[in-house]
């Protein structure tokens, strides 16, 4: 017996043109509407607070100021791969946004989204994150070119300055009661982040220990590498 073959489904009709343009059309709006919450989500908007807490790679940032010491230098951009981890350190405020006016500190108090101090806020920026309140008691001792007079003196925060406060700083040993460039040249870089994590806590020891903190005495080891051969040495 012959069996007959089922006579095959009709095929399927193959969607226009028109309906094809529809789609992608269709595909394109939702993906410009959901554009906005993914850039939240990932913080490309910035709108998200960014804390101190460093991602990701050392952003090898040099120093704006010239000369000196190259092991106090070292330490300084240490201590900025951990309270500044970012392209354009001298103008950034906790919480990730920017300041435009240099002439003095930007003095604008940010809540803090995070850790032991939450709810308060904080007025830290720059570099080396100064407060308000330290920047101005470092720079009535170190800042090398202050204007003004008496109770009218203000002290730029132009990245040459950022620096040269924290140079001096750290180059004065009354300050810390060590001489930290002669720890330094003995390799305690370990003893000198413990001296100075009061005043920058995210070097660790401290409160704000962050995801870099570890990573400090190695950081301090590349920075000086670059630091000796910049100076010849």
């Amino acid at each position: 017996m012959t069996l007959i073959p089922p006579s095959p489904a009709p095929p399927k009709p193959l969607p226009s043109k028109r309906s094809a343009v529809t789609r992608i059309l269709l595909m394109g709006a939702l993906a410009l509407m959901a554009l906005p919450v993914v850039e939240k989500v990932l913080g490309w908007d910035r709108s998200l607070p960014r804390g101190r807490e460093p991602v990701g790679s050392v952003t090898p940032i040099p120093l704006r100021m010239a000369g000196g010491d190259p092991y106090i230098r070292a330490l300084m951009r240490t201590i900025s791969a951990s309270e500044s981890n970012d392209p354009r350190p001298y103008s950034l405020i906790y919480g990730g946004d920017r300041f435009e006016d240099f002439s003095q500190h930007p003095d604008r108090c940010v809540p803090i989204v995070a850790g032991p101090n939450l709810g308060d806020c904080t007025t830290a920026a720059g570099r080396y994150q100064f407060i308000t309140s330290t920047w101005l008691e470092q720079a009535r001792a170190y800042h090398p070119n202050p204007s003004g007079w008496w109770h009218w003196r203000s002290y730029s925060f132009e990245p040459e300055y950022q620096d040269a406060v924290v140079y001096a700083w750290l180059s004065d040993p009354q300050a810390w009661g060590v001489d930290l460039a002669q720890l330094l040249r003995e390799g305690a870089i370990e003893e000198v982040l413990y001296l100075l994590s009061p005043t920058w806590t995210s070097l660790g020891y401290g409160i704000e220990t962050n995801s870099m903190s570890a990573l400090l005495p190695a950081i301090y080891e590349e920075m000086l590498r670059e630091e000796l051969a910049i100076a010849g040495k």
